[in-house]
């Protein structure tokens, strides 16, 4: 193995992990893949330096701003989000579907809305199956009332 070979192998091995970076991205190996590839090329332009006392110094010059470089690379690529949650008040005026019955003054029956299940109650008993509107949210229970025509919605 001559000296240009370390340059090379780095610079595939680097390619390499980016490669598996986007495949299943996870942030885990882009940095040093990075890192790995700028050594690469400055190996394949200069293999002599790997054998010089250079060579730890020219990695810590090229580890750190990279490293840096990287991290900012990939915020700006995919900026943290807030979670999201859903908070009663948020349904008012939704509209659902009953799944389990809804009995007045008991915190029993169960609607759907947007995909989500949510304990309810109402004035009047509510079938299963019923179009209902939120009208009302207490913590995590809503009120519902039934919906009646089309135009309710």
């Amino acid at each position: 193995m001559d000296e240009g070979s370390i340059g090379l192998i780095m610079l595939i091995i680097g390619i390499f992990m980016l490669i598996s970076e986007a495949a299943s991205p996870g942030f885990f190996i882009a940095i040093p893949a990075t890192i790995l590839i700028i050594l690469g090329l400055i190996g394949i332009a200069a293999p002599e330096i790997f054998f010089s006392f250079w060579s730890p110094i020219i990695a810590v010059v090229v580890g750190i701003p990279m490293t840096v470089l990287t991290i900012k690379l990939y915020q700006k690529l995919a900026p943290p989000e807030e979670p999201t949650t859903t908070v009663g008040t948020s349904l008012i005026g939704k509209v659902g579907t009953v799944s389990k019955t809804i009995i007045p003054k008991e915190i029993s029956g169960k609607v759907m809305i947007e995909h989500q299940p949510w304990s309810a109650t109402a004035k009047e008993v509510i079938e299963v199956g019923e179009d209902v509107k939120v009208i009302e949210s207490k913590g995590v229970h809503v009120i519902v009332e039934r919906i009646d025509n089309k135009e309710d919605r």
